[in-house]
């Protein structure tokens, strides 16, 4: 497990460079949006999107530079996803990672800026790779595409639509996390297989990993929200009971969630073990998300 950890906060340390590196050579107008744009995005937090590109990419026989700007685009979407998920409109949460939200700090307008923003900016990234050959132009419609209506919003919107209601049941719940949580994790674990030009079956089956990896992730946040707390997340907790949102806990009740999550857990480590490579970081990841307590 050590081994794992210092694996983990070297992939994570080398994207925090990158991402530090990129803002410094920044400087948005007015100064207001350079001050909120970066705030979010050097938040910090797991980065457990850049992660897993950069160890899948490792996998496959690639290096992290191959993807390096790709993570980036993808943690700028999902930075961007954080500060409107935070919105009074939304989930109205004060703080992420242990700080003031967006909203809080600048003021709803301006955090709703910063959030069009960064995904405006992502794009921008994804359609630069594109000049890198056809495997770029494939990963990069990949990410377009779960970030967009029938991917992470689509969740979004769902997730908001059945907030409250009694009609939720397991249909609707698979359907916003794969489409909220998973669709993203996926992307991080395809893009590479797609760069490098993958056979079908390989990336048929990275998907399937990301998928589920995905909804595990969810699962296990999920469970968080009922026994977690707030210094080692971060963030408001029991917020799902309290607003009666379509969550595992909710829907399915904490032993069942529990129950889910492995079995989810299991799953991954099934497709893991299908892969003709060396799996070992994976593996250990997964474990690490079913574990977690952050």
């Amino acid at each position: 497990m050590k081994e794992f950890s210092e694996n983990y906060e070297a992939l994570q340390k080398e994207f925090e460079g990158n991402v530090r590196e990129y803002c410094a050579a920044l400087a948005l107008r007015p100064e207001i949006l350079n001050e909120s744009f970066k705030y979010s995005l050097l938040l910090g937090g797991k980065r457990v999107r850049p992660v897993l590109m950069f160890a899948s990419a490792q996998m496959l026989g690639g290096k992290t530079a191959d993807v390096a700007n790709l993570a980036l685009a993808l943690e700028m979407i999902h930075t961007y996803s954080l500060i409107h998920d935070d919105l009074p409109a939304m989930d109205n949460d004060d703080f992420r990672r242990g700080q003031p939200t967006s909203h809080k700090k600048f003021g709803e307008g301006q955090a709703i800026l910063a959030g069009d923003a960064l995904l405006n900016e992502a794009y921008r990234i994804c359609i630069s790779e594109c000049a890198k050959g056809r495997t770029y132009q494939a990963a990069a419609l990949l990410i377009a595409q779960n970030a967009g209506y029938d991917g992470m919003i689509a969740g979004q919107a769902a997730d908001l639509y059945y907030q409250g209601q009694d009609s939720s049941d397991e249909s609707v719940y698979d359907f916003i996390i794969l489409r909220k949580t998973a669709k993203m994790i996926e992307s991080a674990v395809v893009v590479p297989a797609l760069v490098y030009g993958m056979d079908d079956n390989i990336v048929a089956i990275m998907r399937e990993f990301g998928s589920n990896l995905g909804r595990l992730f969810q699962i296990t946040d999920d469970i968080l929200d009922v026994t977690g707390d707030f210094d080692k997340l971060g963030k408001s907790i029991g917020k799902d009971k309290d607003e009666n949102k379509v969550s595992a806990v909710n829907v399915f009740g904490l032993e069942k969630s529990y129950a889910l999550a492995d079995h989810f857990c299991e799953l991954c480590l099934k497709l893991l073990a299908q892969l003709p490579f060396e799996c070992a970081f994976l593996e250990r990841f997964t474990k690490f998300v079913r574990s977690r307590e952050k």
